[in-house]
């Protein structure tokens, strides 16, 4: 159902059943997946990919241009996965030429007033709170949360089921599984309520909670820890995902307890 107040560009690729509310705005070169609603006083601009059973409230730009002084124009995308809700006056841009597409994955709820900025990549199932700001070349992975007002650095990584407090400053990589707050942002313990949520068994947290208390907790620098934790911890996907992510980091992790 199309409003007849809505402007929808004869090239935009809507599926038939989609919502579209009075005062939106779909450009062309634009794909949204059926079941979407489209809330009043949208900008849906050229490169959006927007997939099925979307919800997208007031006051949203999706797929804007990139705040990239080295934009020059090219194609670009902006891809939003589906069953993903996108709260109130969110803006997200299109990438750039450096990765060329801004990808939220499935299933996620980014809140009123977030940004994610050109060449992001969000993994499934995340959630961001009111004001959540990330900018460009971030790397977000699956079931991530961050609290209302966190920003993050750009070319930042944060690992997958890890929680950000409110208010935090990422300036580091954001290892999985953890919960991460304070001024410099350090360590504050394993995200032991959130992976109870999602099925994690206590044996799984232990083992997790025994890795990061070698890196984080017994003043060994990090090559040393990576070296105690291959040699005593048992190869698991989980302790491998930390390994991978700590030896993998290029702007180096977040700090130990302070």
């Amino acid at each position: 159902m199309i409003q007849p107040l809505s402007y929808i560009h004869s090239d935009a690729k809507v599926a038939d059943n989609v919502i579209v509310e009075p005062f939106s705005t779909i450009y062309k070169n634009v794909e949204i997946g059926e079941g979407t609603w489209i809330g009043s006083n949208v900008t849906i601009m050229s490169g959006a990919r927007i997939g099925k059973n979307c919800k997208i409230f007031p006051g949203s730009v999706i797929s804007g241009v990139p705040q990239d002084l080295k934009f020059d124009g090219e194609d670009s995308l902006a891809v939003i996965g589906d069953n993903t809700t996108i709260r109130e006056c969110v803006t997200i841009n299109r990438g750039t030429a450096s990765r060329g597409i801004t990808k939220i994955g499935k299933n996620c709820l980014i809140m009123a007033y977030s940004h994610i900025a050109h060449d992001c990549s969000v993994g499934d199932f995340c959630i961001f709170s009111n004001n959540s700001t990330l900018a460009g070349h971030i790397e977000v992975g699956n079931h991530v949360i961050l609290a209302g007002l966190a920003a993050i650095h750009q070319f930042c990584t944060i690992g997958d089921f890890a929680f950000v407090s409110g208010g935090s400053l990422v300036r580091k990589d954001v290892p999985p599984f953890v919960k991460a707050a304070r001024e410099p942002l350090s360590y504050m313990g394993v995200n032991s309520i959130g992976l109870r949520r999602k099925g994690f068994e206590s044996e799984k947290i232990q083992e997790i909670q025994t890795i990061y208390r070698i890196l984080f907790q017994q003043k060994n620098n990090i090559s040393q820890a990576v070296r105690i934790i291959e040699a005593e911890m048992n190869a698991t996907p989980e302790r491998d995902k930390i390994l991978q992510f700590v030896n993998n980091s290029k702007r180096g992790i977040m700090k130990g307890y302070l």
